[in-house]
C-alpha cells in the first residue's frame, strides 16, 4: 500500500473502503462490514482510518501509524 489514508463511505445501497485517491475501492454491504475491512487495511499500511456518514461527512477517524498529534496517553 502506498500510504495513503483508508475511507469507508457510502456507496449506493452499501458502503465502501477506498484507498484516498480513489485507488482500489471494495464495497460491502454493511458499514459494519467496510468498517472492519477498513481497519484491519489501516492497521497493515500503518495510515489513517476515516469513516464517513451518510451524508459524505467524516463522523469518526482512526490513526493506526505515525499520529503528528503531540499528545501523551
Amino acid at each position: 500500500m502506498s500510504g495513503k489514508n483508508i475511507h469507508v463511505v457510502p456507496a449506493g445501497d452499501g458502503w465502501a473502503v477506498e484507498v484516498e485517491g480513489g485507488h482500489g475501492k471494495e464495497t460491502f454491504d454493511t458499514q459494519a462490514e467496510a468498517i472492519a475491512a477498513g481497519t484491519e487495511r489501516a492497521r497493515q499500511a500503518k495510515v489513517e482510518l476515516l469513516i464517513h456518514g451518510l451524508d459524505g461527512q467524516i463522523r469518526e477517524r482512526n490513526t493506526f501509524g505515525h499520529d503528528p498529534r503531540d499528545v501523551k496517553g
